[in-house]
């Protein structure tokens, strides 16, 4: 079943917690290892990322030796097996095998005994190890293959999708440039263009727009190699958009022009200015001008007060104290909330 991220990440906590192994399935690109990672610091897990694609059958079952006159199989290091320390600073182990569906098929059927008994050869994992898996979707022309029957049965599906706006919540959270949500927000389809037949080298996802984002740390977007540098980011076609998206701010009203002459300043009709205009606002809002801006914010069309507002807040939650917004929310709070 599709879920967006928010989803998987309860689902898959829940899934942990009973001792079950969730299968998590996604397009390249969507966020399914960030996703794994997120949830292991959340209850401070040391994550062991396991790539199943680059693994050989003994990594996963065991290393042939001889004790005595028997054979046994040792279990390679990385797995925490009974009677290991739990590493200084940690509750426990997240077993990460990622790239599962890109493993060969002896590949999957050696994680069997692993994801099903908890053991490796004749040894029982440590209880305090939690084992998730990630694949690409066979369909998605990724490097895939089919998952046995078998393997399927021992483990819990979910299939993650992208939602941009859970997304621009969570750039917003880590300090993504402004930029970046302000156009995902005028063009939602922008913000995951992959498509299993796509002739571009690559395409736009949440990783790249990560990638995009560290750029935009280095190199101004309206110098003469933003497009092409962006182009083998995101792709040619989506570079363009938003580097033409991005010169739009150029020729904004200044945040002191707005505070001075919040009554004069002309309100833009264009819906791409009105998204990067709110979205500026909504960066450069402070507890002192806020009353001001306002007085400007109050003259845009409703639903774009509702989105410059509540990008404010989701920026800096302090600013709900500021008289000025308790009465705008006061008079326009259905419309907010």
């Amino acid at each position: 079943m599709e879920v967006k991220f928010s989803q998987a990440d309860r689902m898959i906590t829940a899934y942990i917690k009973a001792k079950l192994v969730p299968m998590l399935a996604g397009s390249p690109g969507c966020g399914k290892s960030q996703l794994i990672y997120q949830i292991a610091e959340r209850y401070n897990l040391k994550v062991i990322d396991l790539r199943l694609s680059q693994c050989d059958p003994t990594d996963l079952a065991g290393f042939p030796t001889i004790e005595g006159n028997k054979a046994d199989y040792v279990p390679m290091k990385h797995f925490p097996v009974e009677g290991d320390k739990i590493p200084d600073g940690y509750s426990g182990w997240l077993l990460f095998l990622d790239e599962i569906t890109s493993a060969m098929p002896d590949i999957q059927a050696a994680a069997y005994k692993l994801v099903l008994d908890r053991m490796v050869g004749s040894h029982h994992l440590h209880k305090n190890v939690a084992i998730a898996c990630a694949g690409n979707k066979e369909t998605d022309n990724a490097v895939a293959h089919a998952m046995s029957t078998a393997l399927q049965s021992r483990l819990v599906h979910l299939e993650l999708v992208v939602d941009w706006e859970e997304w621009c919540n969570w750039a917003a959270d880590e300090g993504m440039d402004h930029r970046i949500s302000d156009f995902i927000k005028f063009k939602p389809s922008m913000l995951y263009t992959f498509s299993p037949d796509h002739s571009d080298n690559t395409y736009a996802c949440p990783r790249t727009w990560e990638f995009t984002n560290r750029l935009l740390k280095e190199t101004e977007v309206t110098a003469t190699d933003a497009l092409p540098l962006l182009a083998g980011t995101l792709s040619e076609g989506v570079a363009r958009e938003f580097v033409t998206f991005c010169k739009i701010y150029k020729d904004l009203p200044s945040m002191k022009e707005i505070i001075n002459n919040p009554d004069k300043i002309t309100v833009p009709q264009e819906p791409s200015v009105l998204f990067a205009l709110t979205g500026a606002m909504a960066q450069n809002a402070t507890e002192t001008n806020l009353a001001d801006l306002l007085k400007f914010i109050n003259r845009l069309p409703s639903e774009f007060q509702v989105l410059c507002l509540k990008e404010t807040l989701r920026r800096n939650k302090a600013l709900l104290s500021v008289p000025a917004l308790q009465d705008w929310i006061a008079k326009s709070g259905k419309a907010f909330f």
